[in-house]
């Protein structure tokens, strides 16, 4: 394939996604609509309006009515939907107890949440007596290598985390557990404690301690962690530090609905 043609295919590409969430704004101003209606719409031929409302039904983003032919948006906007504002619930609830913790531990506090096979931070809020600058917020972190990653192995579905455990994990510092046996071994004592912790495992210098938050049904939602220099969060601390997300991850957990 040719580089003209390779940037044409691509330019195609980004084309198709383009009409097609023009094709879910329409419905979603106008409702049910037929292929003709959606093809004017777009300035398109009805083939590939059509082509088009057969792929996203396909994907249960939009849903056709079997009597009249038409399509509105369907419910797997729901499904997508919900993930976003299960987010943003967290976010409301986990501001101001983060807030509260960081001040109370002079220490780095993030939330993240499980995305794919990455714990993903969402929210952070940084001490001003805190050593750390960095802004971890967006940006995807392995599971075996921080507290919050501990978490969602530990609470994800088994196969999910045979598959990652079978693949090599990559070592970040000489305290990075990389024996899926061992890490295994590690991550029960979660059950037990209530926490995770790392002790230098994704930096050098740096040790956490997190927590599982809990969403109405039971499920882990997320987890809040505590970061720190290894100078002020030493090993001996952990359980301390330990106490205090929990309690943090608690009151977040009973704001979005949990009653355990």
């Amino acid at each position: 394939m040719s580089l003209m043609d390779a940037l044409n295919r691509k330019s195609g590409s980004v084309q198709s996604v383009d009409r097609a969430i023009t094709v879910l704004e329409f419905l979603a101003r106008n409702g049910w609509s037929g292929v003709t209606e959606v093809a004017n719409e777009l300035g398109i031929h009805k083939s590939t309006a059509y082509r088009l409302l057969t792929t996203l039904r396909d994907r249960g983003l939009v849903e056709q009515d079997a009597a009249t032919e038409k399509y509105r948006l369907g419910f797997g906007l729901v499904l997508l939907a919900q993930s976003v504002t299960a987010g943003l619930d967290i976010l409301r609830c986990a501001r101001p107890v983060c807030e509260r913790l960081s001040e109370r531990t002079g220490e780095t506090v993030t939330v993240a949440v499980l995305e794919d096979d990455d714990a993903v931070v969402i929210h952070q809020q940084i001490s001003d007596a805190s050593a750390l600058s960095v802004d971890w917020t967006g940006r995807a972190t392995p599971l075996h290598a921080t507290a919050a990653g501990k978490i969602f192995l530990l609470h994800m579905p088994e196969e999910q985390r045979r598959r990652l455990l079978s693949e090599p994990l990559p070592r970040y510092t000489q305290n990075t557990i990389v024996e899926p046996g061992r890490l295994l071994e590690h991550i029960q004592e979660i059950r037990e404690t209530g926490y995770a912790y790392t002790i230098e495992e994704l930096e050098d210098g740096l040790n956490a301690v997190g927590a599982p938050i809990y969403a109405s049904g039971g499920a882990v939602a997320g987890a809040v962690t505590v970061s720190g220099p290894a100078f002020r969060m030493p090993p001996e601390s952990v359980p301390k530090v330990g106490r205090l997300v929990k309690e943090a991850a608690a009151e977040i957990s009973r704001c979005l609905g949990f009653k355990g």
